[in-house]
């Protein structure tokens, strides 16, 4: 058995906690509640936005996605206005930046994805050893401990669309939707379909969990079960109310984390990366703004923070912190109605049935909530009221606690909200030193041995005395480099200079610094006498 654990991360979409483990009644969740009942449920989860691409842009580089410019859905966006703006484009980080995985596969670690990625740029060659649909810890080499991402999307929000899932196995009647979704059977049904899919991914669960238990590896194998963000259910996608954040977190590490226990401390999915780094005996990066939820470096936070900007088509400014039990949320376009126009979230059912009542007249009470006009400012007691439909922040008897959050967003967004305030188009010209994506300069080949002891590169390699080594150089700032030698299956993560044996041996390689475009590849053949 490995002395280090493997990691195994099953990451589910657009999923808020309606588990049997969570008190749900409605759910059908045998395999997610019996994980809960062998390890340790964590009810206050939140994601740093309440849709994928920012969320995952967070969780891979255990950055703010505002500290790093990913604060945009996906960035791609035409605007007339900034012709020169590329889209779609990828964002350029600062240069010590990477995917967490490869500090993992710096460690020996095997990491793969299967296959979901979406983290506002194209995902480096150097971050995973396999990112594919055949991408397995199976496929490890002998002995290797190994980081395993397997991701589910069969609960994306497009999943409660009628052709879908044209027949629901889930009563209709037996859901409670939220006060601000009109309680009609097309809005039911949507829900209902929901419900079905997290069925679907419970099953899928307890295929991925038995795989563990077959390979003989579940005692060694801590396994976390998260998703990006919440459901996709108006006013909880894209959204940085509760509905849109919480999200479920159950992590089982036998014989460290108690089988059935409850943990209320506050978690971001920022932490997720830093996490994992720490259980796997990693050192975090000094750059890393999450922090360890669990294991020996574990800590406890004061507040969560999630924002809300370019979501597809339309401009939005959104910034909310939230501690155990009041939520603040600060309007920077109050000039905006709730209800931008965003086309692909307009074909949900629900918000169809929003409309239409509103159309009619008869939409009652909380129902209203999404046509009103924006405050500047939002609070919200969700302990009491967890829906967030009493706004609390012109209650003199909250003043205290309004001061307390909105000091607490303050000091934050000095320190994590770099790209907030600035332009989309200024962002990108910035981050690209122009309109053209830079690409990432030439990895170069420097043998070091007696004859030539480093002094210069050796791009088509040559015949040298031994014994050698050859070291990688790239000149782009910050970037990391991927190589192949022959008989190679996939490429391997440069980390220090590579031994040759005598004989000949040919090495490709490639350069990548996030955001860039990577390098063309370059060969050469070392010949050691």
């Amino acid at each position: 058995m490995n002395e280090r654990p493997n990691i195994l991360w099953l990451s589910l979409e657009d999923t808020s906690p309606r588990f049997g483990c969570y008190g749900d009644e409605v759910a059908r969740t045998p395999n997610l509640d019996k994980l809960a009942s062998e390890g340790c449920r964590y009810p206050n989860a939140f994601s740093t936005a309440g849709v994928c691409a920012p969320s995952r842009a967070a969780i891979i580089t255990g950055m703010y996605q505002t500290a790093i410019g990913a604060q945009h859905m996906r960035t791609r966006h035409t605007n007339a206005h900034a012709p020169q703006m590329p889209t779609p484009y990828d964002v350029v980080p600062p240069h010590y930046v990477k995917c967490f995985p490869e500090y993992l596969r710096m460690a020996g670690y095997y990491c793969t994805n299967n296959t979901k990625t979406d983290y506002q740029f194209t995902p480096p060659i150097t971050a995973w050893d396999e990112l594919s649909a055949q991408a397995h810890w199976r496929n490890r080499p002998d002995g290797a401990p190994f980081f395993a991402v397997f991701n589910r999307t069969v609960t994306h929000e497009s999943g409660m669309w009628p052709e879908k899932r044209p027949e629901v196995e889930t009563d209709p009647d037996s859901v409670t939707l939220p006060p601000y979704i009109p309680n009609t059977p097309k809005a039911r049904l949507a829900l209902a379909r929901h419900y079905d899919n997290i069925a679907d991914n419970d099953a899928w669960v307890g295929e991925m969990l038995q795989q563990l238990e077959d390979d003989g590896l579940a005692d060694n194998t801590i396994v976390f079960i998260w998703s990006d963000h919440g459901e996709g259910l108006p006013r909880a996608k894209r959204w940085p109310y509760d509905a849109g954040i919480r999200v479920p977190c159950i992590v089982r590490w036998p014989g460290k984390l108690e089988p059935g226990s409850v943990n209320e401390r506050l978690v971001s999915m920022v932490d997720l990366g830093p996490t994992v780094l720490s259980l796997a005996g990693v050192q975090i990066p000094a750059h890393i703004q999450g922090q360890p939820f669990a294991g020996p470096q574990e800590k406890d936070r004061d507040y969560i923070f999630a924002m809300r900007d370019r979501y597809d088509e339309s401009y939005d400014m959104m910034r909310a912190v939230r501690d155990k039990r009041f939520k603040y949320i600060r309007n920077y376009m109050t000039e905006n109605p709730y209800l931008l126009w965003i086309p692909y979230r307009n074909r949900h059912p629900a918000l169809q049935e929003m409309w239409r009542l509103h159309l009619a007249g008869e939409l009652e009470g909380a129902q209203n909530v999404m046509f009103q006009k924006r405050p500047v400012e939002e609070l919200y007691d969700t302990e009491n009221d967890p829906f967030e439909v009493n706004n609390l922040a012109d209650d003199p008897a909250h003043a205290e606690t309004l001061n307390r959050l909105r000091g607490a967003l303050d000091n934050w967004r000095e320190k994590y909200d770099v790209w907030g305030d600035v332009p989309e188009d200024q962002m990108v010209f910035r981050m690209w030193q122009g309109t053209e994506q830079p690409q990432t300069e030439l990895p170069v080949f420097v043998p070091i041995c007696e004859e030539s002891p480093g002094r210069e590169a050796a791009p088509e390699g040559g015949t040298f005395k031994g014994p050698m080594i050859v070291q990688f150089y790239c000149g782009t700032q910050g970037a990391s480099m991927a190589y192949q030698l022959a008989g190679d299956g996939h490429r391997r993560l440069y980390t220090e200079p590579i031994r040759l044996p005598k004989g000949e041996t040919t090495i490709r390689a490639k350069a990548i610094r996030i955001g860039y475009k990577e390098s063309k590849e370059v060969e050469a053949t070392f010949v050691v006498t």
